[in-house]
């Protein structure tokens, strides 16, 4: 099923400073920029080898990532994994009991298929199953 890490999705607050600050202090440079209004929110990517840091930025306090940031504040959101086929993981993942928060795949940023698994599945930590597009 899994064949690699995607990104780390980073939530934060001020989208514009936070790429500011990885560029300045990481000396990396985005590499994709998208809002994803099926989301709510918008995303810049930086490529390190072969996955990507991801910072996320909600685009209202009533999306998904609005209501992590007022609950828990910036940091560490999500782990993106990359996968074959977005649907038969869900598949498997149902068949063992596994909770989804995503039933079936759905599209994701850079045209890819995505899907989340709840955190009480994973150990506290919310999944993206992401399969890439090409």
């Amino acid at each position: 099923m899994l064949t690699g890490i995607d990104h780390v999705g980073i939530a934060v607050e001020d989208l514009d400073a936070a790429v500011e600050r990885y560029r300045r202090t990481l000396g990396i440079e985005p590499s994709h920029r998208e809002v994803v209004q099926s989301q709510g929110v918008e995303e810049v990517l930086f490529e390190v080898s072969d996955t990507s840091i991801q910072l996320i930025g909600a685009l209202g306090p009533d999306t998904p990532v609005g209501r992590f940031l007022a609950k828990r504040g910036p940091g560490l959101h999500h782990l993106g994994l990359r996968v074959d086929d977005v649907a038969s993981t869900l598949q498997a993942l149902r068949t063992a009991g596994v909770p989804l928060i995503d039933e079936s795949p759905r599209s994701g940023s850079r045209g890819t298929t995505i899907a989340f698994v709840h955190p009480t599945g994973m150990g506290g930590v919310l999944v993206e199953l992401v399969e890439d597009a090409r």
